[in-house]
């Protein structure tokens, strides 16, 4: 079938049309089922806890596994895993319309996010690995993360049509034609591709992945029952200190780590992963109380919210290229810049929101949401898979879409708590959500500012040279010191921060 690299124009952008798929139904999904979230309390009689499960099994799932799916893809066929992913995803899909009660519907939804931490940063790796030139990359990229903005826009509308008119069960249900498709587009049309090395499995750190996340947030969603001073609680942040401790303690004695630690010695790489940590924080609160506020407190039926959120989605499906365009010429430092100003301007206007603030009023505000989401995700994708060697696209891909899955994660359990702790009415309680927005905000526009830097490029330079011996050929008659350089060089370009033809 050949390599990604002989490929036609033509058929790169089939491969990346596909790629596209996946990330379509697995976002759709997040912004349907948010939709989605007062029609299941209602039907299956569910708590708040339990809508917060509902979302963050998915995330949580997704969130503790990428990693292992990036590195396996890496090891076994990208194309092989990524089949796997829709298979399991589709299947997950239809458990989820049977589901009889909210336990059964979170372990469908575990099953769905088993498949779909094979579809994003598997993909990722795909299209990373499909496009070499660094501006071509930057481009695809900005393509593919424009899919997160088209699958928001079109989650909240089909959302509210299939909840109005079938019921929430549906809202599953579509994602099984579209999987089946993609399954068979992949077969004929996706070149397999792996790492030049395989990296053996790790399972003492996919257990302290899994120990560390699953105790943080059960921790953050539980302690609005139990109170954050019961043994329960304290015995459960205890237990994720100590698996972060294990993590530091145990995985740089890997020679094929689940948590490559090294990549974090890129200054640009760590910010991108906090950036999309905190970003997605802001954005999944930001989704999460939206919805509630919509429909529960200004009594809107589910279609209605869903068009209300159509704004954020169509701002991310125009901006994602043109940020991703950007970024290949110029760099990632505006769109970053751009993006914190908004999340914090979206933060403070939001503190102003109540039950009768004129919707024309809310909907402005929300379209600040999408300019920060539609001029974060490109930047921080670039960046957390430029300047390294392919060889290890599926591992950064895979840290990258791990941090956005925790933060989404973190962001519902955070949000649901703050909102089910308080006793005053939701919108007062919800002003502590949009101060955390306005903070996170904050920390984005400052690690925007200090990963762009030139000492924090050379710092990634250095980083991707203990990792070129993984590539075959790669670095032979080098210096450390040469090589380092010449890889700072190397990612200057491919982030489009270096010297343009006629200047010094």
């Amino acid at each position: 079938m050949g390599s990604p690299t002989e490929l036609s124009p033509q058929r790169r952008m089939l491969v990346l049309a596909i790629c596209c798929a996946s990330i379509i139904v697995v976002v759709m999904d997040i912004s349907i089922v948010n939709v989605a979230l007062p029609a299941m309390r209602r039907d299956l009689n569910a708590s708040v806890s339990g809508l917060q499960w509902t979302v963050d099994a998915y995330t949580l799932v997704l969130a503790g596994f990428l990693v292992l799916a990036g590195s396996t893809a890496d090891r076994v066929g990208r194309r092989r895993v990524f089949q796997i992913g829709l298979a399991a995803f589709g299947l997950g899909s239809l458990l989820c319309g049977l589901a009889p009660g909210i336990g059964w519907l979170v372990a469908a939804r575990a099953v769905q996010a088993v498949g779909g931490t094979m579809l994003n940063p598997v993909a990722m790796a795909i299209v990373a690995n499909t496009f070499t030139d660094p501006a071509e990359r930057a481009r695809a990229i900005g393509v593919f993360g424009s899919m997160s903005g088209l699958a928001l826009a079109l989650g909240p509308i089909l959302g509210g049509v299939l909840v109005d008119g079938l019921g929430w069960r549906a809202v599953f249900w579509v994602n099984v034609p579209i999987v089946a498709a993609a399954i068979v587009c992949t077969a004929l049309f996706v070149p397999e591709s792996r790492a030049a090395r395989a990296r053996r499995f790790d399972p003492v750190g996919q257990a302290l992945v899994i120990l560390v996340l699953g105790c943080v947030v059960y921790a953050i969603i539980e302690s609005s029952r139990l109170g954050w001073t019961s043994p329960v609680i304290l015995g459960l942040l205890a237990l994720a200190v100590l698996g972060v401790l294990g993590v530091l303690g145990y995985e740089p004695r890997r020679a094929d780590p689940l948590l490559e630690l090294r990549l974090f010695r890129s200054v640009p790489f760590s910010g991108a992963i906090v950036m999309a940590l905190g970003g997605l924080c802001a954005f999944g609160a930001f989704l999460f109380v939206t919805t509630l506020y919509l429909q529960d407190v200004r009594g809107l039926p589910a279609l209605t919210a869903g068009l209300c959120v159509l704004p954020v989605g169509v701002v991310v499906l125009v901006l994602s290229p043109l940020t991703g365009r950007l970024v290949g010429t110029r760099g990632p430092r505006l769109p970053l810049v751009v993006s914190g100003v908004a999340l914090v301007l979206g933060g403070v206007a939001s503190l102003w929101l109540e039950p009768a603030t004129p919707l024309p009023a809310v909907l402005v505000i929300y379209l600040l949401f999408g300019v920060f989401l539609g001029t974060l995700n490109p930047p921080i994708t670039n960046t957390a898979v430029a300047g390294m060697p392919r060889s290890m696209a599926g591992v950064a891909a895979s840290l990258a879409s791990t941090g956005r899955q925790t933060g989404t994660t973190l962001g519902v359990a955070i949000a649901g708590t703050i909102v089910s702790h308080s006793g005053t009415e939701f919108t007062s309680a919800a002003r502590g959500v949009w101060w955390l927005v306005l903070v996170l905000g904050v920390g984005i526009l400052v690690l925007g500012l200090i990963s762009t830097a030139r000492r924090a490029l050379d710092s990634a330079g250095r980083a991707a040279a203990l990792f070129e011996k993984v590539d075959r050929g790669t670095g032979r008659g080098e210096t450390a010191g040469t090589r380092s350089a010449r890889l700072s060089g190397s990612l200057r370009k491919d982030l489009g921060t270096g010297p343009r033809p006629g200047r010094a």
